[in-house]
């Protein structure tokens, strides 16, 4: 079951096209001063429709068909007028340097990149509020733990989910005596159409007749750690025992998606590795200038299988990291390599591995060696991430705010690597390079 509403990003685009269209037909009003004619209509239409569907992808790389981007309406000018800057640069470039799609005169592009702005800001933050589905799905929420925590947040503070949790029932407080009377309460006197439940605990399984009697007044019975999955794109801890992994996780091959993926990283590693090298004699002078020790460093990493990789980058530390979390402002960071790393130059060599094959561009981020064969020893299934190859960038890099320095942060980048996993596509590695490339523009490495 999805709990996201699956037709907000649809509405959300059709919306945006519908608006820029809109800012065309206004401007050509403004212009001429009367209704375009059809002939002019679709003299301007056809150059700017590259430039609609430009907008629209922009709009895609800074999130704004996310389903956070509609609650978070504070940011939303400040984002919109970001993208419509990047827009109004594409803009320029097509139609002032490229003589197809040139318009006369050029200062209808300026009017209608206003116009466009200004409804878009309009359309994002009033209208679509006016037409997104209303009211939220009365629904019981019963497990327990920090996992339990997390999801009752989530979805009652965001109504964008389309649940509501009336009540919540924390299954270690409480006999399943308890339990059913809470349920069959809630769904009399609250109307809960909808109960979230951990059908794995032992309380639940000795009630699960006396549920079974509700199918039949409607009431619909979800597993928790779908919901959680599909709210927080990550796998539950809680749940990660040895039937998950034999149900959701495969190492056989998908020869086609494997396939596409390695002619992808082929192509792109090539083409990156070739541009990248424009920065080597740069860094080669700000290292040698800075303590005159060796621009790379090689390090050894967790490869598919567990093999042992070796990873070529810039120096950006005294030492070479052997294992041992880094921190932000660790005191081996040198100057010049704290602007690497935040800048991410410090991994442009790492294109010739992905070239070579011992990484993709997408997948897990592999560990260093000796860190991962500890982690693998503390954390139960830690190795299972490792059935793949790892990549320069993964589903957990761009979830998470700031790289693991404890256990705990580590689960979490576990849980998110197993849910990349299980569902590991085209569709999803081409999310993961789009959110990449807007955490590179923002200058916010992880």
């Amino acid at each position: 079951m999805k709990i996201s509403n699956r037709r907000e990003p649809l509405i959300l685009f059709v919306g945006d096209l519908f608006f820029f269209v809109s800012a065309l037909y206004i401007m050509l009003f403004l212009r001429f001063g009367q209704a375009p004619e059809k002939g002019l209509f679709l003299a301007h239409i056809n150059p700017f429709s590259l430039l609609f569907f430009t907008s629209v992808f922009i709009f895609y790389v800074a999130g704004l068909y996310e389903r956070h981007t509609v609650i978070l309406k504070s940011r939303l000018p400040h984002i919109i007028l970001r993208a419509q800057v990047i827009s109004s640069i594409m803009g320029v470039l097509f139609f002032y340097f490229v003589p197809y799609f040139g318009i006369s005169p050029k200062t209808n592009l300026f009017i209608y990149l206003v116009i466009s702005f200004l409804l878009i800001i309009l359309w994002r933050l009033y209208l679509y509020s006016l037409i997104q589905p209303r009211g939220a799905e009365p629904a019981i929420l019963i497990s327990s733990g920090k996992e339990m925590e997390e999801l009752s947040y989530e979805l009652n503070r965001n109504g964008n989910y389309g649940l509501r949790f009336v009540s919540i029932v924390d299954i270690d407080n409480g006999t399943s005596h308890d339990i059913e009377k809470i349920i069959h309460e809630a769904v009399r006197f609250n109307s809960a159409t909808i109960v979230v439940v951990d059908l794995e605990h032992d309380k639940i399984r000795s009630i699960l007749p006396s549920l079974y009697n509700l199918i039949f007044e409607r009431v619909r019975f979800v597993a928790m750690y779908k919901v959680y999955e599909d709210v927080f794109k990550r796998i539950p801890f809680s749940i990660l025992q040895y039937n998950w992994f034999l149900e959701n996780i495969s190492t056989s091959p998908k020869f086609m998606y494997d396939a596409f993926k390695r002619f992808v990283d082929i192509i792109l590693s090539l083409v990156g590795g070739i541009c990248s090298l424009v920065f080597y004699p740069f860094v080669y002078v700000a290292i040698k200038l800075e303590d005159k020790g060796p621009i790379f460093i090689v390090q050894e990493r967790v490869g598919k299988g567990g093999k042992k990789v070796k990873f070529i980058k810039f120096r950006s530390m005294k030492s070479n990291d052997r294992g041992i979390w880094v921190a932000e402002k660790d005191a081996r960071i040198t100057k010049v390599g704290a602007f690497l790393r935040k800048s991410r130059i410090d991994e442009l060599p790492q294109f010739w591995n992905v070239l070579k094959g011992d990484v993709s561009l997408i997948g897990p981020r592999p560990d260093m060696y000796d860190l991962g064969q500890e982690l693998a020893r503390t954390i139960p299934y830690y190795g299972v991430r490792s059935t793949i190859k790892p990549g320069l960038s993964g589903w957990a890099q761009i979830n998470q705010d700031t790289p693991p320095q404890s256990l705990e942060e580590t689960k979490e980048r576990l849980a998110y690597d197993l849910y990349y996993v299980k569902n590991r596509s085209v569709v999803l590695d081409v999310r993961i390079i789009v959110k990449t490339i807007r955490t590179l523009l923002s200058r916010s490495g992880k």
